[in-house]
């Protein structure tokens, strides 16, 4: 397979995660923000001073959003619901939907809202307790955190939507799959889920992560375990690659910068997740910041702040 590539080498920052993922740009204070899942940690990087600050908390924060009309702060999801951070206090939860039964072997992954403030996140498997993942919306209108689509899924992940909002995107990441639906903005409501496109077709290593979309209707997404962030056109057919050479586990991106033409890329350790750590002498960048400047080639869509 024959396409557009460009390849980077040097990292933007250098922050060592274990789980880098979840990346949101502020356009408003020129921050990027991200999290670490493993470590219970969010990070915050001003991207004119290249300035570092970062926020534990006492639970895995999986997703970021950041919250409308209050500059700076977040809402997110933790591995149990819905909440807002309240460094340094901690997080203040709105809603913890999953079952007491699943507590503990399940958990929430990634997440991002619509233009009306909904805050969207889908839940990861259990094969060993037969536990399937699913897609979540949490309302802030009403405070309803309810499923969605009951897969079942294996790791939920990057999702998105079109610059019209006609369409969302959800990745099953480890069937390799990026789902499309019809999407609803007056109601929230998904229907008419199908296969945007089946990476498995195209050959390539590892398995779909996070994912951004970029006005033209492209879908940009990570690949776990396979270096690179592939591009794919409104068809679902790849057309544009970023290889990073020096990194195993790319796990997600978003656009930012005030014109949204840069895009920043998160990824991972390579022991993360119960990898094989050895690889880390060889993907010596992974677990670091990226970012490619598409300035006259690619526009991202503007990230959703949560409503409330």
């Amino acid at each position: 397979m024959s396409l557009a590539r460009i390849v980077v080498n040097t990292p933007l920052l250098e922050v060592g995660c274990t789980l880098g993922e979840g990346p949101v740009y502020d356009v408003e204070t020129s921050t990027l923000h991200f999290v670490d899942i493993e470590e219970r940690k969010v990070h915050h990087f001003n991207t004119l001073t290249n300035a570092l600050t970062s926020d534990e908390y006492t639970v895995p924060i999986t997703s970021l959003a950041l919250r409308r009309g209050k500059s700076g702060a977040l809402a997110a999801t933790t591995a149990e619901g819905f909440a807002l951070l309240q460094p340094p206090l901690g997080v203040e939860y709105l809603s913890r939907p999953l079952p007491t039964e699943i507590l503990g072997l399940s958990r929430f992954n990634d997440g991002a809202c619509d233009s009306r403030g909904r805050y969207f996140a889908g839940t990861v498997y259990s094969p060993k307790h037969e536990v399937p993942g699913k897609l979540y919306r949490y309302d802030p209108s009403d405070g309803s955190g309810v499923i969605v689509d009951e897969g079942p899924f294996t790791d939920s992940n990057g999702l998105g939507w079109s610059l019209d909002e006609k369409l969302f995107y959800f990745t099953d990441s480890w069937a390799n799959i990026i789902y499309v639906y019809d999407y609803d903005i007056e109601t929230g409501r998904i229907t008419n889920r199908r296969v945007f496109t089946d990476a498995r077709e195209f050959g390539y290593s590892g398995v779909c992560d996070g994912l951004c979309l970029d006005t033209e209707g492209g879908v940009w997404s990570a690949r776990w375990e396979g270096s690179r962030i592939v591009r794919f056109n409104r068809s679902g057919t790849p057309d544009f690659e970023v290889v990073f050479p020096t990194v195993f586990k790319v796990t997600s991106c978003c656009f930012g910068g005030p014109n949204l033409d840069q895009l920043y890329i998160t990824s991972a350790h390579c022991g993360s997740v119960g990898g094989d750590a050895s690889k880390q002498a060889d993907y010596y960048h992974s677990g670091h910041i990226f970012v490619v400047d598409f300035s006259g080639k690619f526009k991202g869509i503007p990230i959703s702040p949560f409503d409330g």
